[in-house]
């Protein structure tokens, strides 16, 4: 049994829901929310944070500054595009994106997304554990397993998710604190 294999996929769905959590607003200005936006820079689609200094002057408040002013125009463009919920102000050396104050109702459905988005890792985990319950039922069937180390493994299968989806609660929890905070 591999069980580092095990622990690095279940590993992987935990980054992954890091990184989609990441692109949640909650309230607060998060420069995480620009990672997937992209702009054409020389005919290539260039990631938003390779052609310009972005920064949080304020909590609410993310400034793009580009190294290159005459891209102002398409990364304005590029951040319409990407329907991130906030008007970009071009205001000549930069681009402003103001984030508004989130009401409770937002804020209880940004939460029910990042509960979805949490079952969906514990998902990606119990299948993770199945394949690999299912390795080692195929190890006993062949007969390089007896029925105790099938047991065992089965056991430390388990123990190994349970300790991811303790992972994925605690970043679910700490999630939701910081989009209930007001």
């Amino acid at each position: 049994m591999e069980y580092e294999e095990i622990e690095e996929k279940m590993q992987k769905a935990i980054d992954y829901l890091c990184e989609e959590l990441a692109g949640i607003r909650a309230g607060r200005a998060n420069p995480a929310i620009l990672n997937k936006v992209t702009v054409e820079y020389y005919g290539v689609q260039t990631p938003l944070n390779q052609i310009g200094a972005i920064s949080v002057p304020e909590a609410r408040q993310i400034l793009i500054t580009p190294w290159d002013r005459s891209l102002l125009g398409a990364i304005t463009k590029a951040i319409q595009v990407a329907e991130l919920g906030v008007n970009p102000i071009n205001d000549g050396n930069g681009i402003r994106l103001t984030f508004p104050e989130l009401n409770e109702d937002r804020r209880k459905q940004i939460v029910k997304d990042v509960r979805a988005l949490g079952e969906e890792a514990k998902i990606a985990i119990r299948n993770v554990r199945r394949d690999g319950i299912d390795d080692a039922k195929k190890l006993k069937a062949a007969g390089e397993m007896t029925e105790d180390e099938l047991k065992g493994a089965e056991e430390k299968v388990q123990k190994i998710t349970d300790k991811y989806t303790e992972k994925v609660e605690e970043v679910i929890a700490e999630k939701e604190k910081e989009v209930m905070e007001v």
